[in-house]
Formats: C-alpha cells, structure tokens, sequence
C-alpha cells in the first residue's frame, strides 16, 4: 500500500509539474477532434460554415504552425522568468511560480488546440471536409491568443519584487491561518511532552527536509498502539540519513518504524504547504538581494518590509507556542510536535535585514518603524522581543553612523523609510540641544 509521504511526494511533483495538464489538453484536443469529425454534416450545421478542402487545408495547416511557435515562445518566457527570479530575487520563489495555474493553462490550450487541428488535418478529403472542426479551430485559436495576453499581462506585474513579495506574504498567511485552525482543533491547552525516558528511536532511512506529515494519521497510529509520538524537528529542518525523526514513549508494542516514517515527507527542499516560515523566508531573501552591493536598492528592501511586517501581524495574533500536543478521540495525548515560536519568527525576519541594511538611512528607519508598530499592536507575550530586537537595532546603527547627525535620521522611525511620518522616540541623544530621550515633551 502506498505511504501517505509517497502520495504526498507525488501531489507536489503534479503539482509543479509543467507537463501533466498540457499532456492532458492534447488528448482531449485528440477527443475533441474525433466528436467534431462525427457530428459533420449535421443539418443544423450553418451553411456559411462550409469549406472547401483546400481552404480546411491551409486553415488547419496554419493553426497547427502557429500553436507550436506560440509554445516556444511561452518557453522563452519561462526560461526568461527563472533567471529573472533566481539572479535579482530568490530561487526559493520559484517553487511557487512552478505551479501557477495559468501558465498550465495556457500550455494546456496550445497543446490542445494543436492536436485537435493536427487531428482535424489527416481528415481532410477531397469529398470531406469537417466543416464543424475548422469552425472550432478558429474559436480554440481565438482563446489561446486571449490567454496569451492575459498570460503575458500578469507575469509582466507579478514579476515585480514588490508583487512576489504581496503573493508570498498573502499565501504564507493563509497556510499559517490553516495550521492555528488545525491545531485549535486537536491540541491539548498546555500539554506538556512526555518526560524524558526510555523511548524507541525512529531514524530516518535517507536525509531530506521535512516538508509535511500526516497529523491525524500519526495520531490513529499512536492510538492504536497506545503510544506517544514526539517529532524530532519541525516542518522545514533538514534532517541527515540515519537521524532520528520520531522517539516513541511507551506503549505495549512498538508501532513499525517503517509505517511511522511513512507519515512524515521528506524531499530536496522545503515546501510552503505546512511550513509558512518558508513564505517568511522567501520574502526575506527577496529584501537582502535588494542591499547586496551588486543591487543596491534598499527602497526594494522597505517595500519588502511592508509585506515582512504583515506576516509578522499574522505570526503574532495567532499565539505560538513551542510545541504542540495534540490527542486522540479520548483526549488522551498521542503526539507532540515541535514549532517555532514568536521569537523565531521574528528573528527570521529581521536580523540578516538589519545585518545587510545597517549602512542604509531608510532601512533602519523602516524596521525601527516595524518593530514599534509591532510593539504597540501585538499582545504583552510578544513585546520582550521585540524590545530586544529594538535595542539590537540601536546598537546596529551607532556601528553603522559615524557622525551624530545621520544617526539621529537613522534612529528616527519612519514607515516609508524616507518621506513618511516620522516619530522623533529615538533621536535625542544625537543632535545637540535635542531633548533627552526619556525626557518630557514641550
């Protein structure tokens, strides 16, 4: 029986896979052209639908022309596309781009359009001409220059760093709000794991990163042997060959190690499905690109950091916890599972900014503005760290500045970076006669 981590392998190879869906348009392209070829000739069939031979000919000879240039040039796109991503934003971005359904779509269409005009085309006689197919060729080739357009139109504004950033940031919140949902569902308010003691060690029989696992599976598994199953890392950890990937507490009889790792997914790299660090990752390597000397352009890192400050809204509204614990039909616990907590989220998405824009005015203004708009809006819990990424922040820029001046721009909060509103909580020290910074105001 297939294992729920091969079918999920599976999932996420049709998933990006640029082939399967197009392969399927031309079969029904062939379908399609065979249902057209026998309902010719029908009598409600228009006249002013009839062709001559030599005319289907030429028709059907020119769509099948141009359906196959239309494809390379989609491929050029595409290979235009990946060194767009990989050389000024992240390779990580590609993962996703790989599984838009429109470019699918529009492959889909080519691919379908050819083998219904191709198929049409061996049809053709000197007494027979399907007048139907030559009609729909012409429809079909309509809606594959459509979706060209429409194709060319998106790409053309999602390939902005600003717009990878809003679609990794939307989709890393929608994956983060599906886990809290899950695991409101099923975990135990403050479980706590089982203490340390003998347990059965399941290795991992190759390495990989954890890219999914099968909670209610695991769970059904724990029961059934009347266990407790501890993950060993979280969703995104790389794990070597031979390490261990799950300890099991208690129980009668040991479940098989083979039917344990069938529950966890491990592949070549992380995946967005249950991991929405990953998208926090993404958005981050987008920003440090952006302040790498052969870019330089830290306004791209501050647009960045809008969509960085939405997650981390989103990260800290949801209430992390360092683990979870989650149970079985009984309420009894069955499997605990490690995750990152506020703090990590945090420090993923500010420190390698901090570290790379530290020279830069509007990237210090703009995280100083991020973290004290996140002081303000987010629970008691999550403020500790944040006023230590503040002060992390502070020391960061009197290395960077040498001169008072611009480290008293470099202190002031700006939401923009440079032109927005600012707030003068920082700067005192820096110009002189400048109010102290814990004194009253006028």
């Amino acid at each position: 029986m297939m294992s729920w981590a091969t079918r999920f392998r599976l999932r996420q190879y049709a998933k990006a896979s640029l082939w399967i869906v197009p392969l399927f348009g031309l079969l029904l392209g062939v379908a399609l052209a065979e249902a057209a070829a026998a309902v010719d000739g029908a009598p409600w069939l228009p006249k002013s639908w009839d062709y001559s031979a030599t005319t289907a000919s030429t028709v059907l000879s020119s769509v099948v022309g141009s359906m196959i240039a239309l494809l390379g040039f989609v491929v050029t796109i595409g290979v235009l596309v990946i060194q767009q991503a990989t050389g000024t934003l992240s390779p990580r971005y590609m993962r996703l781009w790989y599984r838009d359904r429109l470019q699918k779509a529009v492959l889909a269409t080519f691919t379908g359009t050819f083998a219904f005009a191709y198929t049409l085309l061996r049809s053709i006689e000197t007494d027979s001409v399907p007048n139907l197919g030559v009609t729909l060729a012409g429809v079909a080739v309509s809606v594959s220059l459509l979706l060209l357009l429409i194709y060319l139109n998106r790409f053309t504004h999602n390939l902005r760093p600003v717009a990878i950033a809003d679609i990794v940031g939307r989709q890393g919140e929608q994956v983060l709000d599906r886990a809290a949902a899950r695991l409101r569902a099923s975990a135990l308010p403050g479980g706590t794991p089982p203490a340390d003691g003998p347990a059965v060690l399941v290795r991992s029989e190759r390495g990989g990163v954890i890219q999914a696992f099968d909670a209610p599976g695991m769970v059904e598994l724990a029961a059934r042997h009347d266990c407790v199953l501890v993950l060993a890392a979280p969703v995104g950890d790389f794990v070597p060959p031979g390490a261990t990937v799950v300890r099991v507490h208690g129980g009668a009889a040991t479940p098989d190690p083979r039917r344990v790792t069938g529950f966890l997914a491990l592949g070549a790299e992380r995946t967005i499905e249950q991991d929405p660090a990953f998208a926090l990752r993404i958005l981050v390597d987008i920003a440090i690109r952006a302040l790498s000397p052969a870019v330089n352009d830290p306004t791209t890192a501050v647009q960045v950091l809008n969509h960085i400050e939405a997650f981390l809204h989103a990260v800290g509204r949801v209430g992390l916890r360092g683990h979870y614990v989650l149970a079985d039909d009984r309420g009894r616990p069955r499997l605990v599972l490690p995750d990152r907590s506020w703090e990590d989220y945090l420090e993923l998405g500010v420190t390698e900014i901090r570290d790379y824009g530290a020279s830069s005015v509007q990237v210090c203004r703009r995280l100083r503005s991020l973290l004290e708009d996140l002081l303000a809006a987010l629970p008691d819990t999550c403020r500790p760290a944040l006023r230590t990424e503040l002060r992390l922040l502070g020391d960061a820029v009197e290395r960077g500045f040498d001169d008072a001046p611009r480290r008293a721009r470099a202190r002031t909060a700006d939401p923009q970076g440079l032109g927005g509103r600012q707030t003068r909580d920082a700067l005192p020290d820096a110009l002189p006669g400048a109010p102290a910074a814990d004194g009253p105001g006028p």
